[in-house]
Formats: structure tokens, sequence, C-alpha cells
């Protein structure tokens, strides 16, 4: 617990005058000079004399709640920095319209992002980002830990965001601007497409050497079945027909990328081996990074104001009906 005004319990000092007046305040009620006090010795003393310091016992703790009070106590854990283990990661989705293609199910993009959500999950001390690509690319998260945002921007990725096409080489230079100024020891980019580049100005052998230059690993992933895999096409009355289209996904650019990096292809033909693929990622190596983690603040004072003016009441009771004729 914490106190956002302590500088408020410096009035606990008037506590100290405060008794000193009803000690002389005692002393000094005037007495009557009797001969003897024998004949009072006898007589039986009742409960309410023991309590005639009561009410202002009672006071004093009330004064001390009501300052209480003034101090607000709070509870919280307030900013915690904490070290642990973990790796810069920048996942780079394939977005283009050939990932609706359903050799995955219920469709490659789909299923990536099925994927892909359960892997974020698993990394709950990972700085993870999104960068989505098709005939060009953006940014859809930047690095963060809070994994909840990432999965809600992850699940809203969807075909058709951007111009169609596959720009391997500018997604993955987007990837590497976002990590070339991590601080982390560690820094990875999980590339996933289902193609081969035919769009944009950056070749991926420009943003592979970039990526070199940045000490940043590349693990790249081909989905696809082999052979032809079933796509939906519209009908002109809305309707949907399927038609086996030829998978082409450049193995030999994608595998370059991850020789030259320090990465590693996979080949992912069905939903279980894309699953495997991520399960075999997540085992990389972690490096040792910095969290900030919050807790809200809670306001705690009204525990003590109800204390308080329960103490009040009793002292009000006892001194107005209890000891009303005890001085």
């Amino acid at each position: 617990m914490i106190f956002a005004n302590p500088y408020c319990f410096l009035l606990l000092l008037l506590l100290i005058p405060m008794i000193g007046w009803y000690v002389w305040k005692r002393n000094a009620q005037a007495s009557m000079r009797m001969a003897s006090t024998e004949g009072f010795a006898q007589a039986p003393k009742t409960f309410r004399l023991y309590l005639r310091h009561v009410p202002f016992v009672l006071r004093l703790l009330t004064v001390t709640c009501v300052i209480i009070v003034l101090a607000r106590p709070q509870s919280t854990n307030s900013w915690n920095t904490s070290t642990t283990e973990g790796i810069d990661i920048m996942m780079t989705v394939d977005i283009s319209s050939s990932m609706l293609a359903e050799d995955l199910k219920p469709n490659r993009l789909e299923a990536a992002k099925d994927v892909a959500s359960t892997f974020i999950s698993g990394r709950q001390t990972d700085n993870i980002g999104l960068v989505v690509f098709s005939g060009e690319s953006f940014t859809q998260c930047p690095l963060t830990t809070d994994h909840a945002q990432l999965l809600n921007l992850l699940k809203e990725i969807r075909c058709g965001m951007i111009d169609d096409g596959t720009a391997i080489g500018h997604g993955l230079a987007t990837a590497v601007s976002r990590l070339k100024d991590s601080n982390a020891k560690s820094k990875t980019i999980i590339l996933l497409t289902d193609g081969t580049n035919n769009r944009g100005e950056i070749a991926p052998t420009t943003a592979t050497e970039l990526a070199q230059a940045y000490n940043i690993r590349v693990y790249t992933i081909g989905v696809g079945t082999k052979g032809t895999a079933p796509y939906p096409f519209r009908t002109a009355g809305g309707g949907v027909r399927y038609q086996n289209v030829p998978v082409e996904i450049d193995e030999n650019v994608l595998t370059k990328i991850a020789q030259m990096t320090g990465g590693q292809y996979f080949r992912a033909t069905n939903n279980v081996a894309l699953k495997h693929i991520y399960e075999e990622i997540d085992q990389l190596e972690k490096t040792k990074m910095s969290v900030q983690e919050y807790s809200k603040k809670q306001e705690e004072y009204g525990i003590f104001a109800l204390a308080g003016l329960i103490l009040l009441l009793l002292e009000l009771l006892l001194r107005y009906a209890v000891l009303r004729y005890i001085p």
C-alpha cells in the first residue's frame, strides 16, 4: 500500500497538543476540600467511571482516521521493471489474393492466422510485431508485449486490404526497418508467403542484405500443397466456383533468404505441417530483455473513512448518553 499524500501524516503531530490539553484540563478541574476522604473509600465504583477516558481515546482515533483518509491510501504494484527471457520477433504475412486457396483449411490465410495466434500466445515475454504485404507492405502492429492488442490486429487482416501481388522484398524490408533499432541481442523475422516475388521496388536479395547488416535472422515459410490447389472464384450470379490452380512458391529465393541470415526455410503443405513449423520456431534461442508491467492504482481510503465515522458515533454515544453525568 502506498499513500498519494504522505505529507499529511505530519498532521499526526496535532495529537501531542490534544493529549497535553486533555491532561491539563483534567488536573485543573475544581476540587472540594474535605477533612477526610475515608468515607468515600468504600463507595462502589460503577463501570461508567472506568470509561471516562474512552471518549477522548475515540476522539484521537477518529482524528487519526481522518488524517489517513487525507493521505489517500492506495493499493498498487506501480511500475515494475523486470528482466525476462525473450526475443524481438516481426511476423511478416502474405495477404495476397492467392492466400484464399483452400489447400489449407479453411484457407491459407486463416490457417496462418490461427497458428500464428497460438504461437504469439505461447511467447508472453517476447516483443512481437506484425507486417503484412501483397503488392506493397505496411506495419499492422509495431513491436509490443501487449499481445492482446496484437492478436486483435492479427484477426483483422484479410486479403484485399492493399493492392494485390506478392512483394516479398518490400515486406521483408519493412520488417527489417522495424527491427533495426532494437537493442535485443536476438532479432528474428518469420516471413510467410505462398508465391513468388512479382511486385515492389525492393528485390528480396536487397532486403536480405539489409537483414544481414542488422544481424536479423529470417525464418521463411512457403505455404501451399504440391501441384495444384482449389481456389474459389466468384461467379456472375454471386456464387462460388472452385478451380484448381498451380501452386508456385519460389523456394529457391526463400531458402536463400533463410541461409544468408542464419535462419531456416520450411514448407507447409497442410495445417498440421504449418503447426509443427511454428512449434519448431518456438524453440528459438532467448535473450534477456527488460519488460515493464503496470498495475492500476486502487483507492483504499473508504475503510478508514468508515472506521472514523463509527469511532465518532461511539464517542458521541458514550459522552452524551452513557457518561453524561461523569466529568
